[in-house]
């Protein structure tokens, strides 16, 4: 038995310390926005947040988790009100089968969370890793750089019932 921090709750889990992570997040967790691709860490399907750091979750055991936070594409944002990066590849209508774009996301809010300006070439560099074959490549890109912008404004913005 482990406990493992997800989405910032504290789960119980009763499994091998060296089954994936992405086999808890979504059997026991019920949490379905990371997905099953190749199983090798070769698409970035699975992609999650561990501490800061897009890791991909189908090669992650159990047993590297202890005492560290996992955040998956659920954790940053609802339907009524979605996170910046979600918000972003909405408007800018980057998914098209919908299968890489969790993986996307998290890979790109954490590259966005330690770089809140990057270029081009640093967003296609930390989404090389994952693969897609849908073509709304350009989409995407446009939409980190909308969510960095939506960010910026978030993080500008005074608290809610703040004095100005």
């Amino acid at each position: 038995m482990m406990t493992l921090k997800v989405n910032g709750r504290d789960h119980d889990i009763d499994a091998d310390p060296d089954t994936p992570l992405l086999y808890v997040l979504r059997d026991d967790l019920k949490l379905n926005a990371a997905k099953f691709g190749c199983g090798l860490g070769q698409c970035g399907a699975c992609t999650v947040i561990v501490d800061g750091n897009a890791v991909m979750s189908c090669v992650t055991p159990l047993l590297l988790l202890e005492g560290k936070q996992v955040t998956t594409l659920e954790g940053l944002g609802t339907i009524e009100a979605p996170a910046p990066i979600q918000r972003a590849f909405m408007e800018e209508q980057a998914a098209q089968c919908g299968y890489c774009i969790a993986g996307m996301m998290m890979r790109a809010q954490a590259l966005l969370q330690k770089n809140a300006k990057p270029t081009d070439a640093q967003i296609r560099g930390e989404l090389e890793l994952n693969l897609c074959r849908c073509g709304t490549h350009m989409r995407i890109l446009r939409a980190v750089h909308r969510a960095a912008r939506l960010m910026q404004t978030a993080d500008a913005s005074p608290a809610p019932g703040s004095a100005q």
